[in-house]
């Protein structure tokens, strides 16, 4: 008996890392200090750029989403997920990406999926600056069914405690800018996959003739970074609040940048809902109150800034290579929440 014997193939795990080798080093910044394959991963801060440096950190992954990549067997999307996902978390509370590590937990271990994931978190990682200086590949049999796996990510960031976003200086009368999502991004997949696959009958190759797509690739569109976006925004001192619009929607996760006697309302004539939601609305007879709650709603990200700055900071965002952001309503006063209304 050995441990291949028992489901372990170390081989595997070791080719596993020399392709994965080659993708993180492709994403090493200056701070870094050690390869990969270290017991721990090194980055060394640069003092020097900052007076008085906070570390901002997050993990996450990217939930039953995976399912739609076992489904299709594209494998090269969710690695990408995963870090753009943790980006929008940090940068929520104004910190740019330093490093970030992975985890991938299989039943068995196949070098050329590992590669795929790990080259979207590589790709991800050079896209946003943060260098990836480590992680763990588990090979776990028994655990996990044939052809499955789950990911998840951790990020370090950093951001002058001068500038911290906290929504403190959050006040009545200041204006939501919406920048736009790229789908369902990692929220509301258990809820999806049940409407569509499980009631509807649709398959991932299907195609959906509102979404001019594969009913997969829309599924499986990646989940947008707002760095370059809200890097300006962050620069010009424009910003009093953030949220990332993940699991639980807007009205989860706008209270959470509002302080006391704050509340959102929401102008839901202010855009077009995309179509995949309308169509999980109407095959799976959603509730609106309960769309709201458990997807973006073609909402990645809200930026509070104050009304006057309104116009300033969608060009800004225009500028910085996202032309379709829009007010999306206002902050008032009352219980910190969101309301749906008709028209502001």
């Amino acid at each position: 008996m050995d441990y291949r014997q028992s489901g372990v193939d170390i081989d595997a795990g070791n080719e596993t890392v020399r392709r994965i080798k080659s993708l993180a080093r492709g994403t090493f910044t200056p701070g870094v200090l050690s390869d990969i394959g270290s017991f721990g991963g090194l980055f060394r801060l640069d003092r020097e750029r900052y007076q008085d440096p906070v570390l901002v950190s997050s993990a996450d992954g990217v939930g039953t989403k995976l399912k739609v990549a076992f489904m299709t067997g594209r494998h090269d999307t969710v690695g990408a997920d995963l870090v753009n996902h943790c980006v929008n978390d940090i940068l929520v509370q104004g910190a740019e990406p330093l490093f970030f590590l992975d985890y991938l937990a299989t039943g068995r271990l196949s070098p050329d999926v590992a590669e795929q994931i790990v080259g979207g978190v590589a790709r991800a990682c050079r896209e946003n600056g943060c260098a990836l200086i480590g992680g763990e590949t588990a090979e776990m049999p028994g655990f996990y069914g044939d052809g499955e796996y789950d990911i998840a990510g951790f990020i370090v960031g950093i951001v002058e405690k001068a500038k911290l976003v906290d929504g403190r200086a959050v006040v009545p009368g200041d204006a939501l800018i919406a920048l736009p999502s790229a789908g369902l991004h990692t929220n509301g997949y258990s809820l999806a996959r049940r409407v569509l696959f499980d009631m509807a009958g649709l398959t991932p190759e299907t195609v959906v003739r509102e979404l001019g797509t594969t009913l997969g690739e829309a599924l499986l569109a990646p989940h947008r970074s707002y760095l370059s976006q809200v890097r300006p925004l962050l620069e010009s001192d424009l910003v009093k609040g953030l949220a990332h619009i993940t699991g639980g929607g807007i009205t989860e996760n706008l209270p959470r940048m509002l302080p006391d006697g704050c509340a959102a309302d929401i102008d839901l004539r202010s855009w077009s809902v995309p179509p995949l939601f309308h169509l999980l609305q109407e095959r799976g007879g959603i509730a609106r109150d309960e769309m709201f709650r458990a997807f973006n709603m073609g909402v990645g990200l809200i930026v509070i800034c104050g009304a006057r700055d309104s116009e300033r900071v969608i060009n800004l965002v225009a500028d910085a290579g996202e032309p379709h952001a829009f007010r999306l309503g206002c902050v008032v006063a009352g219980e910190r929440s969101v309301r749906y209304v008709d028209s502001l």
